[in-house]
């Protein structure tokens, strides 16, 4: 009996085909980069910005729906008075929206 297929050389197209495969690996994640992980980490620093501007007076809002006026600011904790003679201490991650003096609030996003 003949041999009718013929084998292709083993090394002629292993390169190209791992090079092709890094190629495409590449592109995957610098698609993954400018869709996914960028977009995150400018949300991300301008959550930290506007945090990190909360000071006395500001009305907010908590991840918990509770409204109330910021009495008190230190490193990482909020004071929020909610009534007449309760204050709350908060942690600043809570803050979801700061109120603006027209109304408007300022949505802080956590994705």
């Amino acid at each position: 009996m003949e041999k009718l297929f013929a084998m292709a050389p083993q090394g002629a197209e292993g390169g190209g085909s791992m090079m092709g495969t890094l190629i495409m690996f590449g592109a995957i994640f610098l698609i993954f980069y400018f869709m996914i992980i960028r977009p995150q980490q400018k949300r991300a620093k301008e959550r930290e910005k506007l945090l990190s501007g909360v000071q006395k007076g500001d009305k907010v809002i908590t991840s918990g729906g509770m409204h109330g006026e910021v009495t008190g600011v230190e490193d990482k904790i909020v004071w929020i008075k909610v009534g007449d003679n309760t204050k709350i201490k908060f942690d600043k991650g809570a803050i979801t929206a700061i109120l603006n003096s027209d109304g408007t609030a300022t949505q802080l996003d956590k994705k």
